[in-house]
């Protein structure tokens, strides 16, 4: 069974079926920082409640992207295996227990634990929802990505602004009830997965998974792996460090969990509009340089003067933060199907959470040697300038097939339409071949 190498929409049974994936689609990017965001506004409870050091609460904020890097390399493979809906239903069932598991005991390791489980929902949602909105999408790629990124930064917004709130209106450890309330959305979000349809023509028996080591000869996939891990790593040094940095500057945890939080909401409308604006390579450049320009700004005022005009600090790392919608967009730029994307996004969020799981830890351990935060704002600095580099080069146009042979196919006579085993094709792909 062939088909062309322009990917089509899948034929659903009716309308509803792809509205039934979209929604989908985006309420679980609703629950894919809700368990991350919610652990910085009440860090310093948490040290108390588990009686951990500073360099353990910097492992604790470093652990989401570990687990991103290590458990996103699954979701090809398994996709290829299983159904694509039940693999991300569940995921979020193994988020929602995790949200429990690591609230239910005063251990640190139980806590750990915990949060990997709480991270599966996150990282298999990562890696396969930029396929799925290639596959299921094809000609809405930027308007399905601005929406679930949007559910992302909502749910990120909500888990910063109200977990500080619950934790105090619950009492003693309250923090309990600020981090496990978050597994009611995760169920809510695995249901609508159980009834997508199947893809007309799929079958178990027609799953295949590409190589993903095959990527490594991929300039383009180590530039976005790259890219992806730093602006991950400034998402994670605000989201993890900055409340508590406030703290230590004399604010308060409300106040500091609401800027946090405040952080997050300028993200929202950023969400939905940089994806529209990633498709046309025209702006790619320009909106980096403005990224890159906000993120300067917005440490500058923290570094100089974090208790003035902390607002407009918080504000414009948020508008920095816009590189996180960018290369999502871009991931479905760079990859000609579905399956090649999938693959891209995969290897480059994997690689690149791993960068990123760096940065955190550092600074929690910094925290603990020097008793200050210098470490942090020379490690965000220079994460600003490689991410000028690498954002710059990953926004020259051209597509990773091109670059690796196993998702281009081999090379036959003109005309030829060569069979090429890709992650997670459910009909088999064929791609032309292409001139080099």
């Amino acid at each position: 069974m062939t088909r062309a190498a322009a990917p089509l929409p899948p034929r659903t049974s009716s309308r509803q079926g792809l509205v039934l994936v979209g929604t989908a689609i985006v309420l679980t990017g609703f629950n894919l920082r809700t368990a991350v965001n919610s652990v910085g506004p009440v860090l310093q409870e948490i040290e108390r409640g588990l009686g951990i050091s500073s360099g353990l609460a910097g492992l604790i904020t470093s652990m989401p992207l570990i687990c991103f890097a290590l458990i996103g390399f699954a979701g090809p493979p398994l996709a290829a295996r299983f159904r694509d809906g039940h693999v991300l239903a569940a995921a979020l069932l193994v988020m929602a227990i995790g949200l429990l598991l690591r609230v239910s005991v005063p251990n640190v390791w139980v806590f750990l634990l915990g949060t990997v489980a709480t991270m599966v929902g996150g990282a298999l949602g990562n890696v396969l929802l930029p396929g799925l909105v290639k596959r299921w999408f094809p000609e809405r790629t930027g308007l399905l990505v601005g929406a679930y990124s949007t559910a992302l930064a909502i749910g990120g917004a909500v888990a910063s602004v109200s977990t500080a709130p619950i934790a105090e209106a619950a009492g003693a450890d309250g923090w309990r009830w600020g981090l496990g309330i978050w597994a009611v959305f995760a169920l809510v979000a695995a249901l609508p997965w159980l009834a997508v349809p199947v893809r007309p023509g799929a079958s178990r028996g027609g799953h295949t998974a590409v190589r993903l080591r095959e990527l490594r000869r991929s300039r383009l996939a180590w530039t976005m792996a790259a890219f992806f891990g730093l602006q991950a790593m400034q998402a994670y040094v605000i989201v993890g460090w900055t409340a508590q940095y406030l703290r230590d500057e004399g604010m308060s945890a409300e106040a500091a969990g609401f800027l946090v939080g405040l952080n997050a909401l300028i993200v929202i409308p950023l969400n939905a509009v940089v994806p529209l604006g990633t498709v046309r390579p025209r702006w790619q450049r320009p909106m980096l340089l403005a990224f890159v320009a906000c993120y300067l700004a917005g440490w500058t005022g923290l570094l100089l003067a974090p208790l003035t005009l902390t607002w407009l600090w918080v504000c414009l790392l948020g508008l920095g933060m816009g590189t996180f919608a960018m290369i999502l967009a871009l991931f479905g730029l760079r990859g000609r199907t579905p399956e090649s994307v999938s693959a891209l996004s995969t290897v480059a969020q994997g690689w690149g959470y791993a960068l990123a799981g760096v940065g955190p830890l550092l600074v929690g351990l910094l925290r603990g040697v020097t008793g200050g935060y210098t470490g942090m704002f020379v490690l965000v600095y220079a994460g600003v300038g490689l991410l000028l580099v690498t954002g710059w080069s990953i926004c020259r146009p051209r597509y990773v097939d091109d670059e690796v042979p196993a998702l281009a196919g081999p090379v036959g006579r003109r005309g030829d339409f060569p069979e090429t085993e890709v992650a997670g094709a459910e009909p088999p792909v064929l791609l032309p071949r292409t001139e080099r």
